[in-house]
């Protein structure tokens, strides 16, 4: 991260929810001081109010070297135009706002502004997540590779080819964590079934799915291999994941229309 170039032309965050603050926690951990950064929230944390030196709801400085725009979709129109005036500059804007395609920001504060369109997950509250980025035709590689420090703070970052690939993107890792929460769910639910009590079969859940995760982005093995390693010829595993693995009413169909039915709402929702 070119922290020199932060520290003197400052960070300016529009929106400071839990996403916001995991990244901020992590610039100031680098070493990027309270003083260098600009939040705009109308609803702050108690943890915000109580940073030493932040610019918490004041003026902009006039030439800051990045924007980072977290505020929610719907409160876009509101928020922006006060950032207008940054437009078509040296100013680099990148947003975390789900769904939001970078010709909108263009729109609004000039098509020769340079901006960065991320899409981040909600593990990135715990710094666990993964976050995609792609760039316009005028945000160049050092703003780019400045984006990608940035959005390290909070976990993995990947570079897409272009933005048609946005929406595959929300439909995996943007939405992803949902479809987790709910086999967590479910797999309780199936244990209380079989006869285990409700917390004890949430806790063998959460820690089974947690772990099994763990060791996904751990292992050497592709997660194809590892299923293998644990299913057993005519066993328990082996047995459930005939079920499973079906390919008609199994994960690969499930999932399949799951992410296919949230890509095709993301395009819808870009659209207007």
């Amino acid at each position: 991260m070119n922290m020199d170039d932060l520290k003197a032309r400052g960070l300016v965050l529009l929106g400071c929810g839990k996403m916001g603050s995991a990244m901020l926690e992590g610039w100031l951990g680098q070493g990027l001081p309270a003083s260098s950064v600009w939040v705009k929230d109308p609803y702050p944390s108690g943890w915000l109010k109580g940073l030493e030196g932040l610019n918490l709801n004041t003026a902009l400085p006039v030439d800051p070297a990045i924007v980072l725009i977290a505020v929610k979709p719907q409160m876009m129109s509101e928020a922006l135009p006060e950032l207008a005036p940054l437009g078509n500059g040296k100013t680099l804007f990148l947003s975390v706002a789900a769904g939001t395609p970078i010709s909108t920001y263009e729109n609004m504060l000039g098509s020769e502004t340079p901006i960065i369109r991320a899409m981040p997950n909600t593990p990135a509250a715990i710094s666990r997540g993964i976050t995609a980025i792609c760039g316009n035709a005028h945000s160049n590689a050092a703003q780019m590779d400045l984006a990608e420090a940035l959005l390290k703070a909070v976990g993995q970052v990947v570079r897409l080819d272009g933005e048609h690939q946005m929406d595959a993107v929300t439909a995996v890792s943007g939405s992803g964590p949902a479809y987790v929460f709910h086999l967590i769910e479910t797999l309780a639910a199936a244990g209380e079934a079989e006869g285990l009590p409700v917390e004890l079969s949430m806790q063998l859940a959460k820690a089974t799915v947690a772990g099994a995760g763990a060791l996904a982005e751990a292992a050497e093995e592709d997660p194809s291999q590892l299923r293998v390693n644990v299913t057993s010829p005519g066993g328990t595993t082996a047995a459930a994941l005939g079920v499973l693995m079906d390919e008609t009413d199994g994960f690969p169909a499930l999932l399949t229309r799951a992410v296919k039915a949230a890509a095709d709402r993301s395009k819808e929702l870009a659209n207007g």
